[in-house]
């Protein structure tokens, strides 16, 4: 995703990672290369993406998405893109996005599969209109049991990057109030019609969640959380 809108010449690009780059990474995360093994991933990413397009300005953000900072940090920005690996920060970054008023692209992704959907906080549904919360522990296998084929990231990554171009430029139809799946072993793209649920506990008629807080975390390990 950072690549093609780097490419395509958006203005300001923030990328947020704690994590230093290892190899097992590189099967996936594109933007890294052997010689940046051990480096702070948004320094070798940073570096990339100049290289790319030195038009386009890169900020970093070498952090842990957390309910205390992430507010502040997608603030400045049109359009967020969630491109993390554990079901607490796509909940946080949800929120987040839903009080900060940002539209945003959720995704996710595992073994050969892939889904996504597009939410403007306060008009479509959002994520919790669809699961409210993440799942019980070991209700699904961890990111590092089942794995991830790469070009899978690559395929919605690239997807991601276009609702946002999408959003900037106000063209074409934003993927709003649907699901779109994607099974790569059978290439079947599916789309599921959703709607925003009036109980939902974030953006329903009564909300019961009033401000950004940190669910359990799902499918991670300490070393794993990711944006």
């Amino acid at each position: 995703a950072a690549l093609y809108l780097t490419a395509a010449g958006v203005g300001t690009l923030g990328v947020l990672d704690f994590d230093v780059v290892d190899m097992s990474n590189l099967q996936r995360q594109i933007l890294h290369a052997t010689d940046d093994l051990g480096r702070v991933k948004v320094d070798s990413a940073g570096d990339t993406l100049r290289s790319l397009n030195p038009d386009v300005t890169v900020k970093t953000y070498p952090v842990r998405a957390q309910a205390d900072n992430l507010r502040g940090i997608i603030r400045d920005y049109d359009f967020i893109i969630d491109g993390t690996d554990n079901f607490s920060t796509k909940f946080l970054i949800n929120d987040a996005c839903f009080f900060e008023g940002k539209p945003f692209s959720h995704a996710g992704i595992l073994q050969f599969e892939g889904q996504l959907m597009t939410i403007l906080p306060g008009r479509s549904a959002c994520l919790r209109c669809l699961f409210d919360a993440p799942p019980p522990a070991d209700a699904v296998p961890s990111c590092s049991q089942a794995g991830v084929l790469g070009a899978v990231a690559g395929v919605i990554g690239s997807l991601q990057a276009i609702e946002a171009i999408k959003s900037i430029m106000g063209m074409g139809e934003l993927l709003t109030d649907a699901l779109l799946t994607v099974n790569t072993l059978t290439m079947q793209f599916r789309q599921v019609a959703l709607k925003r649920q009036t109980d939902c506990r974030l953006c329903g008629r009564t909300p019961r969640i009033t401000s950004l807080r940190e669910d359990a975390a799902v499918c991670t390990s300490p070393d794993s959380e990711r944006v």
